[in-house]
């Protein structure tokens, strides 16, 4: 039996889009043992997805902790991995190559790997693709965006009573990292959409965690038939929640990657300060993201026209009429 080590340590769109690549390496290997080595917040993921046989965690020694370096290489080295495909591509796991002894096959960048893409294209776009072109050396071409059909399927059933959903509904996401404010649509903008969205007999659904309440609060704020799910929700909800939607609107973050490779219809605002559609834009079959250097730039009419044919196949009914005046 092939023994087959995967890795990918994060972060966490990277991880989504990571899935895709990770059930490819699967379909290509159905009788080997794979393992996945990653990091402890993308651990139960993994375990739900069903491709790997174990999880190995990796937690990423300092450079000083010899001790703790020592048993990694004895623990990477004792597995006798056949090959490696290594998805986070970066210096820390083109140093875990030089553990190794013998080499197995290493299908990666890092210098001295048997498969190496040396490629531009792999960092100058979307790492997906950049994943995609890789595993390519290998022989491995049926290459998908997974949809996440695996994750939260138990919680679907309960999900409308258990949170009180109101069909039909559209997600709205309006947080990010604290670290990056810029990457906030402006909470009057997200007011102005729902009460857009409200108009046409839809249910705008906020989804954020504790930490964003004070701004999902202020969307809501005298709107009846805003559904706020705020700290209500867990990652392994959002694939159920999606498909249960119309559409989605939000925000660059990693709850709205989640959603948009489920297939559902989903606008994303992007912000270009730090970061480019081409190599970090939402991916999936029926995604938009519209981008500004300052989102405050981008106008609630717009988001609420582009939804309205990224998700309905037709113009807004406010669109309609201003093209017919």
């Amino acid at each position: 039996m092939d023994k087959i080590l995967v890795i990918k340590l994060g972060a966490l769109g990277d991880f989504i889009y990571a899935m895709g690549p990770m059930a490819a390496i699967r379909r290509a290997h159905p009788a080997a043992h794979i393992t996945l080595m990653t990091t402890k917040p993308f651990a139960n993921m993994a375990r739900q997805s069903g491709y790997f046989n174990d999880i190995l965690i990796d937690e990423k020694p300092k450079f000083y902790q010899v001790g703790a370096w020592l048993k990694l290489r004895n623990t990477l080295n004792d597995a006798q991995f056949d090959r490696v495909y290594d998805l986070q591509n970066n210096d820390r796991t083109g140093f875990y190559l030089r553990l190794l002894s013998p080499r197995p096959e290493w299908v990666g960048a890092a210098k001295g790997a048997s498969h190496r893409n040396t490629s531009a294209d792999r960092t100058k776009y979307h790492a997906y693709h950049g994943h995609a072109a890789t595993l390519k050396l290998a022989g491995i071409e049926d290459i998908a965006i997974d949809p996440l059909n695996w994750m939260g399927e138990a919680n679907q059933d309960n999900l409308q009573s258990r949170l009180g959903l109101k069909k039909p509904l559209i997600l709205i996401v309006p947080g990010s990292s604290p670290q990056h404010p810029e990457k906030r649509w402006p909470v009057e903008h997200y007011r102005a959409l729902c009460a857009k969205l409200i108009r046409q007999g839809y249910h705008p659904t906020l989804i954020g965690t504790k930490a964003e309440a004070d701004t999902t609060a202020q969307i809501a704020k005298g709107f009846d038939d805003v559904v706020n799910l705020t700290g209500q929700t867990s990652l392994d909800d959002l694939p159920a929640l999606a498909r249960m939607a119309v559409g989605a609107i939000g925000n660059d973050t990693g709850p709205i990657h989640f959603i948009c490779v489920t297939g559902c219809p989903t606008l994303v605002m992007f912000c270009s300060q730090k970061s480019t559609i081409q190599k970090h834009g939402p991916q999936g079959a029926r995604v938009k993201a519209l981008e500004s250097h300052d989102l405050a730039a981008i106008d609630p009419q717009r988001v609420f026209d582009e939804f309205c044919e990224l998700a309905l196949g037709e113009l807004s009914s406010e669109k309609k009429s201003s093209k017919s005046a």
